[in-house]
């Protein structure tokens, strides 16, 4: 196994499958878009996605945080917080859905601001996550264009 030279460079598995996983995002807009009848569960579908995503990002800080030999409590706190957010999101009543998609765009939004920011992390991964909370966002945008 090589490692590669430059450190900015996305690993190819990473990068394949962080594209790969706007497609939770970007599918469910297109099927609503597509199949009319089907625009409820897509739109459902979306927000479920998009919740788990901004939970898994969460926990990627957490885990991340808590492999140090000494974890910043704060640091471990605020890496729970998206997947309480998410839940709190997931929570809203189906007739907000168009305030659940801003909420989780917002909480997208937030994370990526903060994973951009982190000098812990590779230096590959504010590309990264900028490319990925770009399509999240997007297809949250879609979702909510749907609902108009």
């Amino acid at each position: 196994m090589s490692v590669d030279p430059d450190p900015r460079r996305t690993p190819r598995v990473v990068l394949v499958y962080g594209l790969l996983g706007l497609s939770g995002f970007l599918l469910p807009p297109l099927a609503g878009a597509l199949f009319p009848a089907w625009r409820e569960i897509a739109a459902g579908v979306l927000a479920a996605y998009a919740a788990l995503i901004l939970s898994f990002l969460g926990g990627a800080r957490w885990g991340l945080a808590v492999s140090r030999p000494s974890p910043s409590p704060l640091t471990v706190s605020l890496a729970m917080l998206p997947t309480l957010y998410a839940l709190a999101m997931l929570a809203l009543p189906e007739r907000e859905r168009a305030l659940q998609f801003a909420g989780l765009a917002a909480g997208l939004a937030l994370q990526w601001m903060w994973d951009v920011r982190a000098a812990a992390l590779p230096g590959w991964y504010p590309t990264l996550r900028t490319l990925l909370s770009a399509g999240a966002l997007a297809g949250l945008a879609a979702g909510l264009a749907l609902l108009v």
